[in-house]
């Protein structure tokens, strides 16, 4: 089997990895993404102006629900016990847009980099889902994991 396609088999058929022989080891992934939009959309966000509600709390919400349901989401990921997820979404200092920050931890056999990266994800589609009614130029990108630790490769720093 190819080491750097591990979800693949010897005969290039996708698989779920096997990580009953890995051991538990505390885990953590933080990622990143951001909703750029207009100046006045953001200042609606922010002053709690749009009429579905608070954009920042329930966008928190949905990137929680969507870090525990991320094997739901994506086939070939194992099933984890999350015991934290965090949101941290704020105004982008250059006033262009919300910046949203994920972080997920578990202790397990296995990493929860596509927990945070869901989660970032799923925030993201809420903001833009809830005021595409005042601007529809909203743009979600620079969706990226920035760090993760635990497990064999150890500490990963990216940002």
């Amino acid at each position: 089997m190819d080491e750097g396609l591990n979800h693949l088999d010897a005969e290039g058929r996708a698989w779920m990895v096997d990580v009953g022989g890995k051991a538990e080891t505390e885990r953590e992934a933080i990622a990143r993404g951001r909703v750029r939009m207009h100046a006045a959309t953001l200042d609606l966000i922010m002053g709690g102006g749009l009429p579905k509600g608070d954009v920042v709390a329930v966008a928190r919400v949905a990137g929680i629900m969507a870090a525990k349901r991320t094997p739901e989401l994506i086939p070939l990921c194992h099933t984890l016990l999350l015991t934290h997820v965090s949101l941290d979404i704020h105004a982008a200092g250059d006033g262009s847009g919300l910046e949203i920050e994920a972080t997920v931890r578990c202790r397990g056999q296995t990493g929860v980099e596509m927990e945070a990266l869901t989660a970032v994800s799923v925030a993201a589609l809420t903001i833009y889902d809830m005021a595409k009614a005042v601007d529809r130029e909203m743009r979600i990108g620079e969706i990226r994991l920035v760090a993760k630790h635990g497990g064999r490769s150890g500490p990963i720093v990216l940002e």
